[in-house]
């Protein structure tokens, strides 16, 4: 008899649908089309923006903050009047907020009380192998799981979501993702807006039904049309004329996103996926694809009382709005400041090996595969040698269709060289772990593992595609 796994992978080819036993949980196949009803969705800016709870330690010894979790389902308010069955860490959507101290240990116990396994991975942490979220190490029904993050990196704005064998996409649709931020003395020295000036954005795409149940259909972005922030449709968000601090991630399965403000006011960047950039990059628009983050800061003290201000997002010749600031009150003291330098940008020197991968949807099975192979837990399929430093060109030659691809590293971070030949600009600069791969194109990253040997994963981060096979593995050495 084959296993859940492998009847999983199956119904991911083949397009069946598949419901897992016990679960109620449709499994990479295709809903039924007359699934399509869509519960009324409020207007924008209807409904006010909310911050995701900080998760407070449990306790603390002399160098560790411990943290537990459930994992659960719970019914939540995400369209008005609605009650939306979720997955969520403490049954919150999205999940709480971890703040982690830069080379204090945090340890997280995570309980499954869920009727199916569950993978907890830290995007962007620099984490050992046994910890990083391997869908070889599931958390089963009932169990609980002690995950050991050193944090022993800079300051910067990571996530934590499911990475459950070939189910990633569904469960991270239903909403198992929250913030993860690292702080550190250097950057609190620099004067940086803080505290409630200082504001995690998560955006997404959804699609509900008319009961306003979240429907997942793999690989079904065109009918993900409601857009979410911090799991609100479109909501308003109260201001003070200040430089507020923005840390935006795309927690979309499929959806880039181009943001601007709709009076064309910069917004600042100031950091990536691996924290602060080398210097402030002011830009009126900012594009970003699935697991990317972007810092950036907006002073709103140049508009009067009352002014409103909305964030929209341009895709497809299309304008939509994401969420809108109001600022309300008069000046107030604001001693934050936004310095010309942030922080040195290491050089990673000269290459010492060169690869080349290559990310394409097979079209014989329907699924997606990296250099001509969907993913298999059993295979490694590259071999990195610690503390060398190697040039990835990263192609996507998916012109007919044209369908978009970027690469996730796990375990790492990495410096963007090029993209089809041009340098990169913005968020691009600084140190990333998620980056776009160009339809028809190619990139080039420059990566060094240094800090642990053994297996981690890498694979395209529209989760809809890595759930389909286009995930693959490497094994650092000694």
């Amino acid at each position: 008899m084959p296993s859940r796994r492998e009847v999983l992978k199956l119904a991911t080819l083949s397009g069946a649908v598949l419901v897992v036993p016990g679960t109620g949980l449709s499994r990479n196949g295709f809903a039924p089309r007359a699934a399509r009803a869509a519960a009324a969705v409020p207007p924008p800016f209807s409904v006010p923006l909310t911050i995701p709870k900080v998760l407070e330690p449990t306790h603390r010894s002399l160098t560790t903050d411990y943290y537990e979790v459930s994992i659960r389902e719970a019914q939540v308010e995400v369209l008005p009047g609605l009650k939306t069955t979720i997955m969520g860490y403490e049954g919150l959507f999205p999940g709480p907020t971890i703040k982690a101290r830069a080379g204090r240990r945090a340890i997280v116990k995570h309980k499954n009380e869920m009727a199916h396994e569950t993978v907890v991975h830290l995007h962007g942490g620099h984490t050992a192998p046994e910890y990083d979220g391997h869908p070889k190490d599931p958390i089963e029904p009932g169990e609980t799981i002690d995950y050991k993050y050193e944090n022993k990196q800079p300051a910067t704005t990571l996530w934590y979501h499911d990475h459950t064998h070939m189910m990633e996409a569904e469960m991270v649709f239903r909403g198992l993702a929250g913030f993860y931020i690292i702080e550190d003395p250097a950057e609190a020295s620099l004067g940086l807006p803080t505290g409630q000036y200082d504001v995690p954005l998560m955006l997404r795409d959804s699609r509900f039904d008319d009961n306003g149940q979240i429907v997942f259909e793999m690989d079904d972005f065109r009918y993900r049309t409601t857009l979410l922030v911090n799991g609100k449709p479109q909501p308003y968000f109260k201001v003070a004329p200040r430089k507020y601090r923005f840390r935006l991630l795309n927690g979309s399965n499929e959806r880039y996103y181009t943001l601007s403000l709709s009076d064309g006011s910069p917004l600042v960047q100031i950091g990536s996926d691996g924290g602060l950039l080398a210097a402030p990059i002011p830009a009126t628009s900012i594009t970003f694809t699935p697991g990317e983050r972007v810092d950036v800061v907006v002073d709103f003290s140049r508009y009067a009382d009352g002014t409103q201000i909305v964030l929209n997002t341009f895709d497809h010749n299309t304008t939509t709005p994401v969420m809108r600031f109001d600022v309300t009150g008069s000046a107030v003291r604001d001693v934050s400041r936004v310095p010309t330098r942030l922080r040195p940008m290491r050089r990673l020197g000269a290459a010492d090996v060169n690869r080349d991968i290559v990310f394409k949807l097979d079209r014989t099975t329907g699924g997606f595969v990296i250099n001509g192979k969907s993913f298999d837990m059993d295979r490694v399929d590259e071999t990195v040698k610690r503390g060398d430093t190697e040039i990835w060109t990263v192609s996507n030659p998916d012109t007919q269709p044209s369908v978009p691809h970027n690469i996730h590293l796990h375990g790492v971070h990495f410096q963007v060289l090029d993209r089809n030949g041009q340098p990169v600009e913005g968020h691009e600069t600084g140190w990333k772990d998620t980056v776009a791969v160009p339809v028809g194109g190619q990139v080039r990253i420059k990566v060094r593992y240094q800090d642990y040997t053994g297996r981690y994963l890498f694979h395209c981060h529209l989760l809809d595609h890595s759930s389909m096979g286009m995930m693959a593995q490497l094994e650092v050495v000694d």
